[in-house]
């Protein structure tokens, strides 16, 4: 079980954390990504922390901008999000993966477990 939280109104530039928890065992063998959807939109790829490595990996839309924590001691995956855009505005979801590949990592359908979504609004 995983789901998201964090989300709520924030105004351009602006900062939000979100968090991914996940309940079960052997947390730092899943690879973790953070998505996100806009009404009418298909689900994007903002970031993913990749199993046993320190890195993550960002779309190039967040970047600079967002950053990916990893906890594997409470099983969590934050998401903190500076410098927010009204175009930012989507529900963000994490899910999670323990045999995706690196080039997968933007593939949504690769990710076996996805939380419930957490919405991000992001008023000009």
């Amino acid at each position: 079980l995983m789901f998201a939280s964090g989300g709520g109104l924030v105004q351009t530039g602006g900062s939000l954390r979100l968090s991914c928890a996940a309940s079960g065992s052997n947390f730092g063998s899943y690879s973790i990504g953070w998505f996100r959807q806009a009404p009418g939109k298909e689900r994007e790829f903002i970031g993913a922390s990749i199993r046993w490595n320190s890195n993550p990996t960002y779309a190039d839309s967040v970047k600079g901008r967002f950053t990916i924590s990893r906890d594997n001691a409470k099983n969590t995956v934050d998401l903190q999000m500076n410098s927010l855009k009204p175009e930012d505005t989507a529900v963000y979801y994490c899910a999670a993966s323990q045999r995706i590949i690196y080039s997968d990592l933007r593939r949504p359908t690769r990710y076996n477990y996805w939380g419930k979504g957490t919405l991000v609004t992001v008023s000009s």
